[in-house]
């Protein structure tokens, strides 16, 4: 038995819904613990794309239990045509359960969410505009809807009445925009509420129940630890969790029950929306890895910004969130380089940085220290093994562990399935079983 979380060791985007995909082979149940539509995985299997935005990877797996936990948020619209669309492709959506207690975005959430940060300017912080942000603001200020709130049609009654009078208020004064119609959104959200009853449960519970009966338990993250409420790059960061820690809090389940936590990480660095990025890149190299990478957002479509693999933040992201191991991906969008730099420091005001700074106006000054290593040219896309790899690609990856102080346990060399090495088993291998007892990654390093 393995309780295992997989976090996004960048900004997002990194690739884990294939990984994700990948473990739950091995998984009874895969769990997600935080978010809302505002995250997107993107799933290819035998050539069919799928791409999930609120429902865990898990449900390609017939027989895993998939599990929305109360840490995430819920647009009931975008869900239910997920479920349609699993449901037109013959994927039967018959295991997923979803918290009574996740919260629940509204209407008034999406049109606050666009017109504040239409307001901000110069000042934007790259929001999606899917109300995810003020949906959690609701949700500390005490007044949100939950999904056993929308089971029940007189207590909703009550609760949208006050609230919707509420948001109009802001809506008409602060933003200039039409109020709600009060009894139509009440009357949208009954009939969403009937769609999703029988899934809706007691999720914390299931999940411990399954704990007991030593069943495998996957959980998914969406976006990644640099978009982390409190450890990422404030403000340019999500509203939520998405951390390693935030599995036991969007989920009810206690931090001794979880066995391993793997990362996810491009063999490059990715970001969407605003805020610094040390190691971006304009001009020829960048477009060549947007375009080879397929860089544009799963949920909005936007083009993401590119830049040479960052290791202080692969670093911290292995301390905030206790990583045992890591998955490296899309190795193959860098096959056609001469040379490849990494980011193995900063230097801010002249001085050297080993450390990722809490300050986004300090990270805005780091400027990266490089070092360059040869490419290697060749395709990696049909590689099965380490052996099968070049040898300047297996030395880039022995530099990324060695880097980061955590071994490597999957390369991805695609989007498929099988365009993976699976160096290690990250499941049921022992807790810290890749590791040198010195410390030092070695497995990679020896292969």
């Amino acid at each position: 038995m393995a309780n295992v979380i997989v976090i996004g060791a960048q900004w997002g985007d990194e690739g884990k819904g294939k990984i994700t995909d990948l473990l739950s082979r091995s998984a009874n149940v895969v769990v997600r613990y935080q978010g809302g539509v505002n995250a997107g995985h993107t799933i290819v299997v035998n050539n069919q794309t799928f791409i999930l935005h609120l429902i865990p990877s898990g449900i390609l797996y017939p027989d895993t239990e998939c599990i929305i936990g109360c840490g995430t948020v819920i647009d009931p619209q975008i869900l239910i045509e997920e479920l349609d669309q699993l449901e037109k492709l013959n994927i039967s959506t018959r295991n997923l359960l979803i918290s009574e207690t996740a919260h629940v975005t509204m209407p008034y959430h999406r049109l606050i969410d666009s017109a504040s940060e239409e307001r901000r300017g110069n000042q934007k912080i790259g929001t999606t505009g899917r109300g995810i942000g003020p949906t959690y603001a609701d949700k500390s200020e005490r007044i949100g809807i939950r999904m056993l709130d929308l089971m029940d049609p007189i207590g909703l009654r009550e609760q949208l009445e006050w609230t919707i009078n509420y948001k109009n208020v802001i809506l008409e004064k602060l933003y200039n925009l039409p109020p709600l119609n009060t009894q139509e959104v009440i009357e949208q959200y009954l009939g969403y509420a009937e769609r999703l009853r029988p899934y809706v449960v007691d999720t914390s519970l299931k999940i411990y129940d399954a704990v007991l009966r030593r069943r495998n338990i996957l959980f998914e993250g969406a976006q990644g630890t640099l978009l982390d409420l409190d450890h990422g790059t404030y403000p340019y960061v999500t509203s939520s969790n998405p951390v390693a820690g935030g599995a036991c809090v969007g989920t009810g389940l206690g931090p001794t029950m979880i066995d391993r936590v793997i990362g996810v990480s491009k063999a490059y660095t990715t970001r969407v929306g605003e805020g610094p990025f040390p190691t971006e890149l304009d001009g020829k190299v960048g477009e060549l890895l947007c375009d080879r990478g397929a860089e544009f957002g799963t949920t909005t479509g936007r083009k993401r910004r590119c830049g040479w693999f960052d290791a202080v933040i692969g670093r911290y992201a292995a301390r905030i969130n206790g990583m045992d191991c890591v998955a490296i991906t899309k190795l193959d969008v860098l096959d056609e380089l001469e040379e490849i730099k990494v980011c193995v420091a900063y230097e801010i005001d002249g001085e050297r940085c080993d450390n990722f700074p809490s300050s986004a106006r300090q990270f805005a000054r780091c400027r990266p220290i490089y070092k360059t290593m040869p490419g290697w040219q060749v395709s990696t896309s049909d590689c099965r093994t380490l052996e099968d790899l070049p040898v300047a690609a297996l030395d880039y990856l022995k530099f990324l562990a060695e880097l980061i102080q955590v071994p490597i346990a999957i390369v991805s060399l695609g989007a498929s399935r099988d365009q993976t090495i699976i160096v290690e088993d990250p499941i049921h291998g022992p807790k810290r079983g890749l590791l040198h007892p010195s410390g030092t990654p070695t497995t990679l390093l020896s292969a």
